[in-house]
């Protein structure tokens, strides 16, 4: 089929009668939402951003308005009850939401425009929480049927505001009312479905609605959001006309909800209306600042996101009084569940880079912070390019002196490097990751220990060990031959042990050999 047969994609849109009306590509969800509908009251969903959390409101809210003739064709078409209808009140956090007065102006207007659609007047315009109760109540007595209530972002009053914390914390409380008024308007209510970026928890945001039921980790709504695989080989193979797969599978797919993996749907959108040059179009859509914040107050090394094993209860909540870079990480959608552990019946999970793309952006965005001169970093990155694929080992050393030499020194005393190795080897590892190299491993596991890095290029590995104010580094990679590991596989190997001072911020000795 010729492209400009094709279905438009629907990039940037969110309102599903639009999607079916002007005949827009839909990747059906409508059995996940049947599935939601008939089996939950209150729930609630935590996705990443630009993960097709809207479109999937909007798609309850033409379902329990009974737009049958929306769905022909679709999952849902033959299976639910469309003569039974329900008025639905849709808010969605946009907006300047940077002080708690301009969230409650914002609320306002949300409860005035479905007031409009539901044409209903409530007699409290000025308080948020009462005019929310009002409606409600109203609405139920109007069209003697219960509510439905759609809630989008949640959350983004108090995210959006996580670099002014009084703020966040005061908007946190304005949301807390907000919310309870579903606790007392329960008698009113048929179905709630809420979705967000962030896991608070109920304690924090959602006092007493204790029956608030979270979908965000359970396997048959693994695939509520996104695109799997199938998709991908199915409905959009004809848009992907001379695209290695494979490739795209290791840019784009990988997020794991304890279901089948799925792509973020900004970045198949994007990557096809942009000729399917391959590209980090949804990290570039806005990587929260707040991050580089949190690598600033603790130490942390970078290498271990690789493997990262977490408790199950650090994925749960998000708590601003504590804020947990992991957490974070894994809510926003810079990490997901490689796998998940369970330990005398508890649950624990090793997170991971979702895909290529997010790996190597996320490195790259962190290098900027390290580098302040964007100059300097680009020859440092394409010399670290160029000497790995000759293997030219005596270059490579001066292009690692040229990266610490250009390294803020605020960045040293924040991270008391004195006694913080991994600061080292967290610098080595995003360096790598940023320049795009495909694959790199940390810590990799051999029988005799871990390999502090491993750096794969066509038939070519090299195996890193890092030591600060210590001797030996080389000496330990022949000691405990973590090379035997790669020796069947690859053509050359070259071990390489990296030793710096915490006196000199720098590397001090630097050895290595060819092994094969």
């Amino acid at each position: 089929m010729k492209r400009e047969n094709l279905k438009q994609l629907p990039i940037g849109i969110s309102t599903f009668k639009q999607i079916i009306d002007d005949n827009y590509l839909y990747i059906d969800k409508t059995k996940e939402a049947y599935k939601l509908i008939t089996n939950n009251k209150y729930s609630f969903l935590s996705r990443p951003r630009r993960f097709g959390k809207s479109l999937f409101l909007d798609t309850l809210k033409e379902i329990f308005e009974g737009n049958q003739k929306l769905f022909e064709g679709l999952y849902i078409y033959d299976k639910w009850d469309w003569t039974t209808t329900y008025p639905v009140i849709k808010i969605s956090f946009s907006g300047n939401l940077r002080s708690p007065e301009k969230l409650q102006e914002v609320m306002l207007s949300i409860l005035k425009d479905n007031q409009e659609n539901l044409k209903i007047e409530c007699e409290n315009i000025t308080s948020y929480d009462n005019c929310f109760r009002e409606l409600l109540k109203l609405t139920y007595q109007k069209y003697q049927k219960k509510v439905v209530i759609l809630i989008d972002e949640y959350d983004k009053a108090i995210l959006d505001n996580l670099d002014q914390m009084k703020v966040a914390k005061e908007n946190r409380e304005v949301l807390k009312s907000f919310y309870g008024v579903m606790k007392d308007s329960d008698k009113y209510i048929k179905f709630v479905f809420l979705t967000g970026v962030s896991k608070f928890s109920k304690a924090s945001i959602f006092s007493g609605l204790n029956n608030l039921r979270d979908i965000s980790l359970l396997p048959k709504y693994g695939t509520i959001c996104g695109y799997t695989q199938n998709d991908i080989e199915t409905s959009f193979l004809p848009y992907l006309e001379g695209v290695d797969l494979k490739k795209l599978k290791k840019w784009y797919n990988g997020y794991n909800f304890l279901s089948d993996k799925v792509y973020n749907p900004f970045d198949i959108l994007l990557f096809i209306d942009s000729d399917c040059k391959f590209s980090n179009y949804w990290f570039n859509t806005g990587t929260p600042g707040f991050l580089v914040k949190l690598f600033e107050k603790g130490s942390y090394n970078l290498a271990s996101f690789e493997n990262l094993q977490v408790q199950e209860s650090m994925l749960d909540a998000f708590n601003i009084e504590n804020i947990n870079l992991q957490t974070v990480m894994f809510q926003s959608g810079y990490l997901t569940i490689k796998e998940e552990l369970e330990r005398r019946n508890r649950i624990e999970y090793i997170l991971t880079y979702p895909n290529f793309e997010t790996k190597m952006s996320f490195n790259d965005y962190l290098m900027d912070y390290f580098v302040k001169n964007p100059v300097e970093k680009g020859h440092v990155q394409n010399g670290l390019i160029d000497m790995l694929e000759v293997a030219d080992l005596e270059g490579l050393e001066q292009v690692f002196k040229s990266l610490f030499a250009s390294l803020a020194y605020n960045n040293f005393v924040n991270n008391n490097i004195e006694d913080y190795e991994g600061f080292y080897a967290s610098i080595i590892y995003a360096y790598f990751a940023g320049a795009g190299f495909d694959e790199i491993r940390a810590e990799d596991a051999t029988n005799h220990g871990r390999i502090d890095l491993s750096v794969f290029i066509d038939d070519k590995v090299y195996i890193f060990e890092f030591k600060v104010n210590q001797l030996g580094a080389l000496e330990q990679i022949k000691a405990k031959n973590y090379h035997e590991k790669y020796r069947a596989d690859f053509n050359e190997i070259y071990i390489v042990g990296v030793e710096f001072s915490s006196d000199e911020r720098n590397l001090v000795e630097y050895a290595w050999e060819r092994v094969k």
